[in-house]
């Protein structure tokens, strides 16, 4: 993988779209086949380049894999909308695959687009599940219940550098860390994001948590989980009772980025998911990025 190819999907990636009832902002590539097409979801603060790498790996090991790749909500180039709910962030991003004419595809979601993910894969038609360094229980949601009045107050400023350090984008490799916005984000759009965690009852939070994943379990959806640290023994007895049809690969030492700090590695994982299901060829052809 040489900087130069990725500059140049760089440069291809901003002849984006908006997609969907959102106005999503967003790219295709790729050609329908029986492979499901891939959806990118990137996490909280982010936005889309910060999958190029992998995307860039991805065509070199999955050649012609179809895929959209999205900027959420109140970030890159999409416009903010209400969100109460991260049941509305699925909508918008439903609504944009239905726009791209995709059929059933594997939902790939960086943290809080993890959750995102698992919310599409029990609302909408879906062939998986890729998690990104999401755990499923309510450890940061604690943490951030704990500093709910910096959070939603002036202290803002002064307590997202330590959320930020928590993710160690310095373990990505340095020409990847330019994809990553390090600076203060808008705080009425993380507050947006995070209002139900912040606002809601733990115990109400962790019931709908098992709701979700009882949903998840009895539909089968494949489930794949990409971890930058392996899990301890009483959180991996809990994922492997609570969802066993999923399964955890862990990138030692890659903090909150896995798929950054090996693109290669990852982008072999999302070839695999190329035999989950069998969905139908979707229903017109492919939009490029235009």
């Amino acid at each position: 993988m040489t900087r130069k190819r990725i500059d140049t999907h760089r440069s291809a990636a901003t002849e984006c779209r908006a997609f969907g009832t959102a106005g999503l902002n967003g790219f295709v590539e790729g050609t329908p086949d029986e492979r499901p097409p891939l959806v990118f979801l990137h996490g909280l603060t982010f936005d889309h380049r910060m999958w190029l790498p992998a995307i860039d790996a991805l065509q070199r090991c999955d050649p012609g894999r179809q895929l959209l790749v999205l900027d959420l909500p109140g970030h890159g180039r999409s416009p903010m909308r209400p969100i109460s709910v991260l049941d509305d962030v699925a909508a918008a991003v439903a609504s944009a695959v239905e726009d791209a004419r995709f059929a059933r595809p594997v939902i790939v979601g960086h943290s809080i687009s993890g959750v995102v993910a698992t919310i599409y894969a029990t609302t909408y038609p879906c062939s998986g599940v890729v998690d990104v360094d999401q755990e499923l229980d309510t450890s940061f949601i604690g943490m951030l219940q704990g500093s709910r009045d910096a959070i939603s107050g002036p202290g803002f400023a002064q307590v997202w550098p330590g959320i930020l350090a928590s993710m160690r984008i310095d373990l990505v490799p340095e020409a990847w860390q330019d994809l990553l916005n390090t600076g203060l984000p808008r705080q009425d759009v993380v507050l947006a994001y995070w209002r139900e965690a912040l606002e809601t009852p733990l115990p109400v939070i962790e019931q709908r948590i098992t709701e979700g994943i009882t949903r998840a379990r009895q539909s089968q959806t494949p489930i794949r989980i990409v971890a930058g640290h392996p899990y301890d023994a009483a959180y991996t007895a809990w994922l492997e009772q609570a969802l066993p049809q999923a399964t955890v690969t862990v990138v030692p030492n890659s903090g909150h980025f896995p798929h950054l700090a090996d693109p290669d590695g990852f982008a072999r994982l999302l070839a695999e998911t190329g035999g989950w299901g069998a969905p139908p060829v979707s229903t017109g052809a492919a939009r490029g990025a235009s």
